[in-house]
Order: C-alpha cells, then sequence, then structure tokens
C-alpha cells in the first residue's frame, strides 16, 4: 500500500490531474506525516500549516476550472535561507530569528505562479555554512536513516523532509555541495544547477559567486519537473544568464548510448570507507552496461579545491555579513558606541562556525595578505575550471563519489573544524567551476545511503538529468524510505 506522502512529485502530479486525491488532501496527509516524526527528524523550523491549507483549497479551485499548472497542488518546503513574503525566514540564525520578508525569492515566486503549496521552512546550517546542520542556532536536524547520525549540510532540513516523507520535493540551496552531500547522506536525489541557471534573488547571500538554488526530491524526474519552474532569467539578478531553458523531462528518454562517462582518479580521495568507493564503482558499471562509453580522466588540480574555497567563500561571506550591523535590520543589541553596538549585535547574532568564517575571509582580504591568499586563490580556481573544459573536451558526463563516508555521527567533528570541510571534499570543486551536479542514490553501508555524484557541462543539466533518471530506470536505491513512525493519521 503507498501512502499519500510517499508519492514522489510525479506521481502526485499524475494522481491529481486524474482527479484521484485533492490537493487539500494531500496536503492534510503531509500535515500529518509532520507532526507524526517531526519530533524525531526536526527538519522544519517553521510549519505553516494553516498558508498550506489555505493554498492547497486555492489549488483545487485553480485545477477546477481548468489550470494545468505543473506545480499545481503540489507540497514543497524551502529551506530558510531563501525569502517568503510574509513567512518568517531566519536563515536558522539568532541575528534573524523574528525576521519576516516581505517580498518572496524569485524561486519561490515562480512555484507559488505554478501552483506548488509552501509547507514552510527547513531547518539549516547557520547562514548555510556548514556540512552538517548543526550549526543551526535553533535544533539540530537528525538523519531519518538513523536519529544518531548527521543528515549532511548545510540543506540538512531540506534533504532530511525529504527522506522522512514530509514534502516531496524541497529547494536547497548549493555554496560548496550543500545540496548534493545531504542528497548523498540522506539517499535522496539533488541537483546544483550551474551558476547562473536560477536566480538567487531573495537568497540570503554567503558566497555570491558560490550560491545556488537548486531542487532536492526522491527521483530526477521530480527534480526536472522542479528545475523546469525555478530556472530562466531574471531581470532582478544580474549574475542569471539568459540561456534558454529546454524541457528537462522531455530529455529523460532513458536512453544513455554513447554517453561519454569521464571518472577521475583524483576523486577517490585517502581515507574514503571502501564501501563508498565500491557502490560509487558499482554504479558506474551500471551505466556501462546501459550503453555509457566510460573512460579514466584526470583533473590534477583537484586537491586544490579545498583550500581555494576556504579563502573565496569566507572572503565573500565577510562581505555579505557586514550588512548586519545592529543598524540596519535584524538583530540589535544596544551598546555604548557604534562599535560597541557593533560587537554586541555580532557577538550575540553570529554562532562560532559564522564568526569563525567571517574572521577567515576578513583575514584573506586584508592589506597585506590579499595577493598572497585570495588572488591566489582566485588564480587556482581559474585552474579548477580549466581542467574541466579539458575533460569535457573528450567526456559529456563524470562520474564521481559525492561524500569520502555514509552519515557521521552528530558531534563527530563538533571540535574538528577541518575533519568537518574535508567532508565537501567532492563537491566543492563543481561550485568553483560553476558547473552542474546530480547526486542519485547508489547503495548502503552500515544500513545507510551512499550517493553518486554526476557533473555536466555548464548549461547542460539534460545531459545530467537524463544519465540520472537512466540509471534510476533500472535500480531501486531511490525508492527506498527509513522505516520512521507511523500513525493512522499520517496514513492518508
Amino acid at each position: 500500500m503507498t501512502f499519500l506522502y510517499q508519492l514522489t512529485v510525479a506521481q502526485a502530479r499524475e494522481a491529481l490531474a486524474r482527479g484521484e486525491i485533492t490537493s487539500v488532501e494531500l496536503t492534510e496527509a503531509l500535515l500529518a506525516r509532520i507532526a507524526a516524526v517531526e519530533p524525531q527528524v526536526r527538519a522544519f523550523l517553521t510549519i505553516d500549516a494553516d498558508g498550506a491549507r489555505a493554498q492547497a483549497q486555492a489549488a483545487d479551485a485553480r485545477r477546477a476550472a481548468g489550470d494545468t499548472s505543473p506545480l499545481l497542488g503540489i507540497p514543497i518546503g524551502v529551506k530558510d535561507v531563501i525569502s517568503t513574503q510574509g513567512l518568517r525566514t531566519t536563515c536558522a540564525s539568532k541575528m534573524l530569528e523574528n525576521y519576516t520578508p516581505v517580498y518572496d525569492a524569485t524561486a519561490v515566486a515562480r512555484l507559488k505562479a505554478a501552483g506548488a503549496v509552501i509547507l514552510g521552512k527547513l531547518n539549516c546550517d547557520e547562514f548555510a555554512m556548514g556540512s552538517s546542520t548543526e550549526n543551526s542556532a535553533f535544533q539540530q536536524t537528525r538523519n531519518p536513516w538513523n536519529l544518531e547520525r548527521v543528515p549532511g549540510g548545510s540543506s540538512g532540513g531540506s534533504a532530511a523532509a525529504v527522506a522522512a516523507g514530509e514534502a516531496p520535493a524541497t529547494l536547497g540551496t548549493d555554496t560548496g555541495g550543500s545540496i548534493r552531500q545531504p542528497a548523498a547522506l540522506c539517499g535522496i536525489t539533488g541537483l546544483k544547477p550551474t551558476y547562473g541557471r536560477v536566480s538567487r534573488y531573495g537568497l540570503v547571500a554567503f558566497a555570491s559567486s558560490l550560491d545556488q538554488i537548486g531542487p532536492m526530491a526522491r527521483t530526477v524526474r521530480d527534480c526536472a519537473i522542479v528545475l523546469q519552474v525555478i530556472a530562466g532569467e531574471d531581470p532582478f539578478d544580474a549574475t542569471c544568464t539568459t540561456h534558454p531553458v529546454p524541457d528537462y523531462e522531455a530529455a529523460l528518454t532513458g536512453d544513455i548510448r554513447g554517453v561519454r562517462i569521464g571518472v577521475p582518479n583524483e576523486y577517490f580521495v585517502a581515507g574514503m570507507q571502501p564501501e563508498v568507493e565500491a557502490a560509487v564503482r558499482a554504479a558506474i558499471e551500471v551505466l556501462r552496461d546501459q550503453g555509457a562509453e566510460v573512460r579514466e580522466i584526470s583533473l590534477p588540480h583537484t586537491p586544490y579545491a579545498l583550500p581555494v574555497y576556504y579563502l573565496i567563500a569566507p572572503a565573500e561571506a565577510s562581505a555579505n555579513l557586514a550588512r548586519f550591523d545592529g543598524v540596519r535590520y535584524g538583530l540589535r543589541v544596544p551598546g555604548e558606541s557604534y562599535f560597541d553596538e557593533l560587537e554586541r549585535t555580532r557577538g550575540a547574532g553570529f554562532g562560532p562556525e559564522v564568526r569563525r568564517r567571517i574572521m577567515l575571509g576578513t583575514y584573506a582580504l586584508s592589506a597585506g595578505y590579499y595577493d598572497a591568499y585570495y588572488k591566489r586563490a582566485q588564480q587556482v580556481r581559474t585552474l579548477i575550471r580549466r581542467d574541466y573544459q579539458q575533460a569535457f573536451e573528450r567526456v559529456d558526463v563524470i562520474a564521481t563519489p559525492t561524500t569520502p563516508t555514509v552519515a557521521f555521527k552528530i558531534g563527530a567533528h563538533t571540535d574538528d573544524p577541518l575533519a568537518m570541510y574535508l567532508e565537501d571534499v567532492c563537491t566543492l570543486p563543481l561550485n568553483l567551476a560553476g558547473l552542474p551536479g546530480l547526486v542519485v542514490p547508489c547503495g548502503f553501508a552500515e544500513g545507510l545511503p551512499i550517493g553518486l555524484q554526476l557533473i555536466g557541462r555548464a548549461f547542460d543539466e539534460e545531459t545530467l538529468l537524463r544519465v540520472g533518471d537512466a540509471y534510476q530506470r533500472v535500480t531501486d536505491w531511490h525508492t527506498r524510505m527509513p522505516d520512521m513512525q507511523e500513525d493512522a493519521s499520517s496514513q492518508g
């Protein structure tokens, strides 16, 4: 028996179109599911039950009037660093604990225009800075597969909500792997689009040259459906390109014969869990069996991605977060002078990881160190980008692990920031190069999911989605859900 909360976006869309269910019924089933498992998972920071019900009723009325919008009546959750009009947006930080935006992010506005029902806002690392969702100022989200493990980060709430059946799809953000890493650790599908494919307007900035909004769901098809809605040119975002948006769902043909897949040895890093490497290599063989051509390639500057990222991203963060000064908006702690007030406000408003990154970034940008650190990091970033450009002259897609290990225990890296940063070693290079990345579940170790990462050319999400969908057509890893507590009210 399939419960309503287990439906994928595509399945729910078809059931709604056939009149088998209503958006109100689907939304109520998901709200009941949230009530049943949220005390364990803690994925949501804000649940907008009344708003969701009203939107569901409006969606059913639109459908009755003949509307066939692509996400009409489909409930979706939104990471809490993305602006939602009239709905609290905290960035999981004390700095914005009581902030309610007066406008929607472009991605959210497009979801609403397409008929989506916004369930609420999802937990994350503070200002999206982290790899485990342990840096949230409000709560620790837990991995639905093992409640003692992290869900990944920073989009840990977005990933955990999908894995636990609290939402069929969510929006996450990816600055250094924050969609793909939690997708891998929670056993769902996650897509980081090409930089500029999706508008960043309304996204609270962490690192402006790296941040990207993207979909998280159980299947590649679902990610394609959501991407179709949120992608495209936006006059409010100068970094959003004018590239035409293709029909992503139509690209899911299941045929990958002749697709050239590159496998870089640099991504199989020392210390990688043997089961992770074995599962990823087995997944690559599945793609070969489907007619893809597999080639070994080299991306020689990959080992430099980690230090490059942790110079560039904190530098941009230090500039972006300068606006939180106790004067313009957000938290304000009175002081005896402007600088005293600034110090008190930031000391009370920012958590330790955010303060750490601001200090790193400010140092890298300071006089006497800019050329030695930040400028050199940007030069190596160019070399990393060139590695990919040369590789894509020989291959169409690159296949790699997503993470070196399965989900680690909560608290395991709390006192070791470097160990935490190493969790993103396989995902960081894509953000530096601005390329799209797709993660699909490809196995389990210790009862925890493993993710295969597929990397594509800039603005070639079509090929990525086609390869990922072809893999999911012949495997069932993406169909598995954790055995969470259920009650009768959640089995609508």
